[in-house]
């Protein structure tokens, strides 16, 4: 008979444990078959049993199945009014990130953001997070702390908070954190838009970084480049929303039944 939950962890199997061999828990690793057989001998030892035991190696899910199934985790119950209002909240963001997608690198667009200003505080500390590991990485760690701390989060949500759809928002956020440095990269020739405390063209990150790394004439496909990661991984946190929705969706019709 097929188990449900994990007599260890008490895990249910999702929908999209399939990939998982069905004797296996895909939170754990244990084989449900073996750890139930030794639960019954410590109930039950049999007489002039050996002292010495084989120690069995469990066959643990690869690393791609651990991720696979932590990424499509979905809750076993959700109310309609959480589901409705995540509904609601991916529709907004879905629109949201179309419009920087439609917006292309655009300074007045992007920088007149709401968004840029959640991300400009981050952008700044990181200059001073990675300040110890030398100029270069100073220079470039405010452009790389803004990107990297939505992404940070997306796998607390993932992997320690074991929410999903909070994860893929966090992961939207990541994507426009790239979408939002493209017009800097841009202006790494030019070296015209205003800066933080009045910097003069000498406190341009990206002129720096590109005329340190012999690229300044790349200026133009180093932004693009950031702006089309940032695109797509909007795009697949977008899918990857909806998809959770869909099978929240089917547990509240199953659950209401």
């Amino acid at each position: 008979m097929p188990i449900s939950a994990c007599p260890k962890c008490h895990y249910r199997r999702q929908a999209n444990d399939v990939q998982v061999h069905p004797d296996i828990c895909p939170q754990c690793g244990i084989a449900y078959s073996k750890f139930i057989a030794r639960q019954e001998e410590k109930k039950f030892p049999p007489e002039n049993a050996d002292v010495e035991t084989d120690i069995e190696i469990e066959a643990l899910p690869s690393l791609r199945q651990q991720l696979f199934t932590a990424c499509l985790y979905v809750p076993e119950k959700v109310s309609k009014e959480t589901f409705y209002s995540r509904v609601f909240l991916l529709c907004a963001f879905a629109a949201w990130g179309f419009y920087f997608i439609s917006a292309g690198v655009d300074w007045e667009k992007i920088g007149g953001s709401f968004m840029h200003n959640i991300n400009l505080p981050f952008h700044e500390f990181g200059h001073i997070l990675f300040m110890p590991l030398g100029n270069f990485m100073m220079i470039l760690g405010g452009s790389l702390f803004q990107v990297l701390l939505p992404f940070l989060l997306t796998l607390v949500f993932v992997f320690k908070q074991k929410d999903t759809f909070a994860g893929s928002i966090t992961l939207w956020w990541c994507g426009q954190s790239f979408i939002d440095v493209s017009p800097y990269i841009a202006d790494a020739q030019y070296r015209a838009l205003p800066l933080v405390g009045g910097g003069g063209e000498e406190s341009h990150d990206w002129g720096n970084l590109l005329t340190m790394l012999n690229a300044l004439d790349q200026t133009q496909a180093v932004a693009k480049t950031s702006f089309m990661i940032g695109a797509l991984i909007i795009i697949a946190a977008l899918l990857w929303g909806g998809w959770l929705l869909t099978v929240q969706k089917n547990n509240i019709a199953v659950h209401d039944d």
